[in-house]
């Protein structure tokens, strides 16, 4: 459906049939024995028919809603057996984020010395949040706030997180290294009135996450909920298979409409270096997790979902999926992204500004 027929689509007619493909292509993958296929299905389906011009679009309500109940989901893990196991892992979590933190600036340099003289109006400040390994929302508001270009570090999350989610999953299956640390969550039984009663109460965190403008707020809030009621011991239902499902089915719709015709056009070699930088970040990620494991001895798979550079949602999900330690997957996933928000602009008025001989503000 060409891009022209757009205005003419109402809104939810674009919803329904955008779901409609990522729901075949899920069901294609279940088929097929993918992994996570809930999300990779309509992930590269929906990426594929946006390409290709269709007015594909994501509901942002039914993006919240997916996030919801996954952070709900993913919050039922933390019993508080597996609390004081993460509070004794705290050096390795502040050491993945010192890493993730050396690696962005490291991405960020390369990016700017392979794109300055091909790139129109690249500065060391688009660079800096396009190499950072954050949210991609926080880090294109930031870009926008410096006067740096935000369609490239839009574009630059945007790959970045799209390579990873395909790219560890299927590496993971083909190895044959999940299933080998699972961490069952509390409660493993649906209860109606107790899957109510849970819902209710991590969508009043997710509003209050809302109110206090925190990012990802949907599945953060939710998140923290949940896992403040597992771990005082309140076991009230588990999250039904169909509604997990669901919710990475919108969450990679969410993914794949952002890659348009425009996306593609707007500067290749950009998207070049972007890829080609993305798999370095994640051979050297794999590295950094085999040190890691020896010096924890966790298993292998988890530490690289742990500290590879993708998105905290679709990193989680994947270990979820494949019973790969779920807790420390979220713990390590969780803390760099509020290491890297707060400290990204701080970094940036002292090591971009200050380089570029620009002072700080």
């Amino acid at each position: 459906m060409p891009m022209a027929s757009e205005g003419r689509l109402p809104l939810p007619a674009r919803v329904v049939a955008t779901l409609g493909v990522a729901a075949v292509a899920a069901l294609l993958c279940v088929w097929l024995g993918t992994p996570i296929p809930w999300m990779i299905g309509p992930l590269l389906a929906t990426a594929l028919v946006s390409i290709l011009g269709a007015p594909t679009v994501s509901w942002i309500p039914f993006r919240n809603a997916g996030q919801w109940i996954i952070g709900t989901a993913l919050g039922l893990y933390f019993t508080p057996e597996v609390l004081a196991l993460l509070g004794r892992l705290w050096w390795a979590i502040v050491l993945a984020v010192v890493w993730a933190l050396a690696l962005g600036m490291f991405f960020s340099r390369w990016l700017f010395a392979v794109n300055r003289a091909h790139v129109p109006g690249l500065d060391q400040g688009t660079t800096f949040f396009a190499g950072s390994i954050g949210g991609a929302s926080e880090m294109t508001l930031l870009a926008e706030r410096h006067g740096a270009r935000t369609d490239l570090v839009a574009s630059a999350h945007s790959l970045r997180v799209l390579i990873v989610t395909v790219l560890i999953p299927f590496a993971i299956q083909w190895s044959g290294m999940h299933g080998l640390d699972a961490t069952p969550p509390a409660a493993r039984v649906v209860d109606g009135m107790g899957l109510a009663g849970l819902l209710l109460a991590s969508a009043v965190g997710a509003m209050v996450m809302v109110w206090a403008r925190r990012t990802n707020p949907w599945f953060l809030g939710a998140f923290v909920a949940a896992m403040l009621l597992t771990v005082s011991g309140q076991d009230w239902s588990a999250i039904p298979a169909v509604l997990s499902n669901a919710a990475q089915l919108v969450i990679g719709v969410s993914l794949g409409v952002r890659f348009t015709p425009a996306f593609l056009r707007g500067a290749p070699r950009w998207l070049l270096s972007v890829t080609w930088g993305t798999l370095g970040m994640v051979t050297l990620c794999v590295a950094f997790a085999w040190l890691m494991s020896l010096a924890t001895g966790l298993h292998l798979a988890t530490l690289i979902l742990g500290t590879s550079p993708g998105g905290i949602a679709e990193m989680s999900i994947t270990a979820k999926v494949l019973q790969l330690g779920v807790p420390v997957v979220v713990a390590f996933q969780v803390c760099r992204l509020v290491a890297v928000l707060i400290l990204v602009e701080p970094m940036y008025h002292r090591m971009v500004r200050t380089d570029s001989g620009t002072p700080a503000r």
